[in-house]
């Protein structure tokens, strides 16, 4: 549990003596006290809330105000119970307030008691609860916006994810903030309409009072009406003051200064208004009958000041003296150099000429930002890890339509592109030519030609495929992250996708999770899964799986085997979505060599064969492959279980992409087809 400190102790006293106020009867000087409170608690936040940079600076106002309205409440009822008990006597605070402003005549005192009432509700009170409640609205309108525009300078490396969590928590900050002001505005409003219910209270009961009591009607009105205003006023300078804070908070924009810096920069840096304003005055001054020492006397100070902020603002527009830029080198070249920033190395980055600058630049038009989320909600979908943030920049090294994609500070990929033209490729079935540049797309190695947005037409009549060019750089980026999913896979992710499953599921993950398998051990099953385009999404099966031979093996090679023979239904979908499988086998007699030269090392298993062997093998391998090709199929081998990873190991450094899959692997109601044996 949170440990209770003493602000803690001190508020939840504050509300249960606010409460007894209202049961418990006091005496005139208490009620002076507590009102002197009230008055001062006032200023405080009167003061606080003029000095506050920005709403968040004062984020308990919300509270605030619902605590010194209750305040001020419970003393309006002790105070009312004082007026009508002890015949208008309320202590000094409500008679001195009620005699000042009446001056002696009660008809005067009624019409400015009426008067500052309705300025507090129809002025304040009204115009604080509209600007509220448009506030409250706006701010949650604007809250997918600034979700999206934190994002976008998070994925373009502008900000780091600490600086992004800060900014999205300081949105929901605000949005907290203006709805509970919209809510709290109403407590401001409930308060003056009670303190014009309680003002008919005290005069109507307390002559009712009086004439029950066989007094006479007449002496008792001036008593109870001057009570009734000083009780007003006790209430409502407060609540006036309260009322304007209210006012300032709802409607002050986010700045640097506090809002009498603003107010006073902003009203004095337009000399030429102030000016023109003394002389307005002047002129004026010359109609018959007007004050014309005191408005020359007001037109003189606007015209000097005028002047003055000319002056100043001409010096500002002047270059810095030689002195400032002196010590302005000197402080920079005493500025210890920070190395540390140059330690660090991003997962994943697109680097690219300035020819591409138009496409990442959301101002110009370009996508490529957004279609770089895009990119990591799809490989959460399809890949189920969590991609992490893909940095873009311009690298003036390059040619200017040139990018390279880059993993953890190495290159692995790179590409060109022609602005104004479109990538098109044959489908296979189009016998007719179209002109172009012949080039080779970049993700998938295929024959395509550059052709001009003239050709665009035509090449869509004759059945041409068409990709723009910032589809082709988010194809070739997705295709890298797919190649190099186990390379992106850190154990910092795989605790966060425990972490998400853990809310879930809390009985899975305390049983494997690190009791049997340690998250390193997890991180190198995911990462052989992925490597072969498996999805680690369902991580629910994954563990399950892991935790039912966990006390059989720790090998990971064949915990890896065991999740993908759980993870079948997923495998059957991902490389048989037909149904139908056309595959090569592999001869039993080259399955047992393998299996007979499989050789254990401290640091895991391999097969061990000469090199000619392997040769033949690949030679078989590529006749049986061109035959499937030739009937227009993918390539798949199927052995079994225990052969499937080492096979696997043995071919992925001449045919990377070939899909090895085991029997176990493959759903009971897939039509399998051999076409192709491998053998010696």
């Amino acid at each position: 549990m949170r440990k209770v400190g003493f602000g803690d102790i001190a508020v939840s006293l504050l509300i249960v003596v606010v409460v007894l106020l209202i049961i418990i009867p006091l005496p005139p000087g208490m009620v002076d006290v507590l009102i002197t409170i009230s008055l001062a608690a006032a200023v405080i936040i009167l003061l606080i809330a003029l000095g506050a940079r920005e709403t968040l600076d004062f984020s308990t106002f919300p509270s605030l105000l619902l605590i010194t309205t209750i305040f001020r409440i419970a003393i309006s009822i002790s105070t009312t119970r004082l007026i009508l008990g002890n015949r208008g006597d309320a202590g000094n605070m409500v008679r001195t307030f009620g005699n000042y402003v009446a001056g002696g005549d009660l008809v005067v005192g009624v019409v400015i008691f009426l008067i500052i009432f309705l300025v507090q509700f129809l002025v304040i009170v009204k115009g604080s609860e509209r600007v509220a409640e448009v506030a409250a609205r706006f701010t949650l309108d604007a809250m997918p916006g600034k979700q999206m525009a934190i994002d976008a300078d998070l994925n373009s490396g502008l900000i780091d994810e600490g600086e992004a969590r800060t900014r999205r928590i300081k949105i929901q900050r605000e949005a907290d903030f203006y709805g509970s002001m919209d809510g709290a505005s109403k407590f401001v409003k409930g308060d003056a309409i009670m303190g014009i219910i309680m003002t008919l209270i005290n005069i109507v009961g307390g002559i009712l009072i009086e004439v029950m009591s066989g007094g006479d009607a007449g002496s008792a009105v001036p008593v109870y009406v001057i009570a009734t205003i000083g009780n007003g006023l006790a209430s409502q300078v407060p609540a006036f003051l309260i009322s304007t804070a209210t006012g300032i908070i709802v409607t002050k924009a986010n700045s640097d200064s506090s809002m009498g810096t603003d107010m006073t920069r902003q009203l004095s840096q337009q000399p030429a208004v102030l000016m023109m304003t003394g002389a307005v005055v002047f002129v004026i001054s010359l109609l018959p009958g007007m004050p014309k020492a005191f408005m020359w006397l007001i037109a003189a100070c606007l015209l000097i000041l005028g002047l003055i902020q000319r002056r100043r603002a001409a010096q500002r527009e002047e270059q810095p003296s030689r002195e400032e830029e002196v010590e302005l080198a000197a402080e920079e070249v005493r500025k210890p150099e920070n190395v540390v920033t140059l330690l660090s190395v991003d997962p994943i980055e697109l680097e690219f000429g300035y020819g591409i600058i138009p496409l990442a630049d959301a101002s110009q038009g370009g996508d490529l930002l957004d279609r770089v989320v895009m990119i990591r909600r799809q490989c959460a979908i399809d890949l189920g890890m969590i991609v992490p943030v893909i940095r873009l920049r311009d690298n003036i090294q390059y040619a200017a339509s040139e990018y390279v994609i880059k993993i953890k500070g190495n290159e692995v990929a790179q590409g060109s592109i022609m602005l104004d033209h479109y990538l098109t490729m044959n489908p296979g079935d189009v016998t007719e030519e179209i002109d172009g540049i012949d080039t080779v797309e970049p993700a998938f190695g295929l024959s395509a030609k550059w052709i001009s947005a003239a050709e665009r037409e035509k090449a869509e009549l004759l059945g041409y495929t068409l990709v723009d060019p910032p589809s082709v750089i988010a194809t070739h980026l997705t295709e890298v992250l797919r190649r190099h999913a186990d390379e992106l896979l850190s154990r910092q992710q795989v605790q966060v996708i425990i972490d998400n499953l853990r809310q879930q599921q809390p009985a899975l993950v305390e049983e494997v999770v690190p009791k049997l398998f340690s998250l390193g051990e997890l991180q190198k099953v995911l990462g052989n899964l992925l490597r072969e385009g498996v999805s680690i999404r369902d991580m629910a099966t994954i563990l399950e799986v892991m935790g039912d031979y966990g006390a059989t093996t720790r090998d990971i090679d064949m915990l890896t085997e065991y999740v993908r023979q759980g993870l079948r239904r997923s495998i059957t979908k991902r490389f048989v979505p037909t149904g139908e499988l056309h595959a090569i086998t592999l001869d039993p007699e080259l399955e047992h060599t393998i299996l007979e030269n499989i050789r254990q090392t401290e640091h895991g298993r391999y097969v061990s064969l000469e090199n000619n062997v392997i040769q033949r093998i690949f030679d078989s391998l590529k006749a049986a492959a061109r035959r499937l090709g030739d009937l227009g199929f993918t390539s798949v081998v199927l052995t079994a279980p225990v052969v499937r990873t080492h096979f696997k190991r043995m071919t992925e450094g001449i045919v990377p992409d070939l899909v090895v899959l085991s029997y176990n692997e493959i759903e009971r109601d897939v039509n399998i087809q051999v076409d192709g044996v491998v053998g010696l």
